[in-house]
């Protein structure tokens, strides 16, 4: 029955849209999007044991690749855009990942730090991107009959992408690839030991959820319509570090069930509607606050109190 959740769930968000309002459609497909970025590090937090602080320079990638690359009047290929994202995100997690991974614990969170900065910096410091101003994607992509401007064929094609991520990675932790993931996270000097080359398996989950946060950035271009430098900030790798946290490390559920909760409690506290202007205007302290109070009385996160009802 626990492996059906995750597909059930599908199915009620694919039933969603006839009920939703323009504004929780928006809302939940924002959701869906970071869900797929948190289910990447989750690849490699969880999943491997490596803890990095840049992971949101492959995602600010992915989403300048699909602008930069997207016509000024002809709307763009989906399929190619959202590829061109994903192997920009990999070869940059090709390259920092190479050089990274010779490192291990904070050396290695500070490594990925620098490069997720040095990117950062590379569209804000220089007229490639825009600068700080950012740049506006002109015309959404199509495929076909699939329309990235149309809000509902983007609901969906966004919820192909999470369904596709969340399923892939099921089948890779139950492979011999994800078993040894496993080994190296809970003990990698007894897995070299045994005659597995670690660096190796180890840069190809890196490059493996650079791509997925690529995905997910591209994904995020094509629903804002618009891109700036602060999707390649510290700021966001430690939002989507904070979500795998809240829902759970080492669940691919919990990864999901982080990203809805972190981004809905954002939401609220940043309303006034619902906490007042005072608290509005302070909202990352309330959220910070928040965040506290769940990962000290829910160690294992939110998934953690799931189970633990059950």
């Amino acid at each position: 029955m626990a492996r059906a959740l995750p597909w059930i769930a599908a199915l009620l968000l694919a039933a969603l849209p006839a009920v939703l309002t323009p504004y929780t459609t928006d809302l939940v497909v924002k959701i869906l999007i970071f869900a797929v970025f948190a289910l990447s590090l989750e690849l490699l937090v969880g999943m491997t044991g490596l803890v990095s602080l840049g992971h949101a320079a492959f995602f600010g990638l992915g989403a300048y690749v699909t602008v930069l690359l997207s016509p000024e009047a002809d709307p763009g290929n989906v399929a190619l855009l959202a590829g061109a994202a994903m192997a920009v995100a990999a070869l940059y997690a090709l390259f920092v990942g190479a050089l990274s991974l010779r490192t291990k614990g904070v050396y290695f969170i500070m490594v990925t730090l620098a490069f997720a900065q040095m990117a950062y910096f590379v569209f804000h410091d220089t007229q490639l991107g825009g600068g700080s101003d950012g740049i506006y994607l002109n015309v959404r992509p199509v495929l076909g009959l699939l329309d990235g401007g149309n809000k509902l064929h983007f609901y969906y094609l966004v919820l192909a992408a999470l369904v596709a991520t969340y399923g892939g990675l099921a089948l890779l932790r139950r492979s011999r690839f994800g078993h040894a993931l496993a080994g190296i996270r809970v003990n990698e000097q007894r897995m070299r030991a045994t005659g597995f080359n670690t660096y190796l398996y180890k840069l190809a989950a890196f490059v493996l959820a650079g791509a997925l946060a690529g995905l997910a950035g591209f994904l995020l271009a094509v629903k804002d319509g618009f891109v700036n430098p602060e999707l390649l900030s510290w700021h966001e790798s430690g939002a989507v570090l904070l979500m795998i946290i809240l829902g759970g490390l080492g669940h691919l559920r919990g990864a999901v069930i982080g990203a809805a909760a972190f981004t809905l409690l954002k939401e609220l506290y940043a309303t006034p509607g619902f906490v007042g202007d005072f608290l509005a205007d302070h909202w990352q302290l309330t959220l910070g606050l928040t965040i506290i109070a769940f990962v000290a009385l829910l160690p294992k996160g939110l998934i953690g109190l799931l189970e633990r009802t059950r």
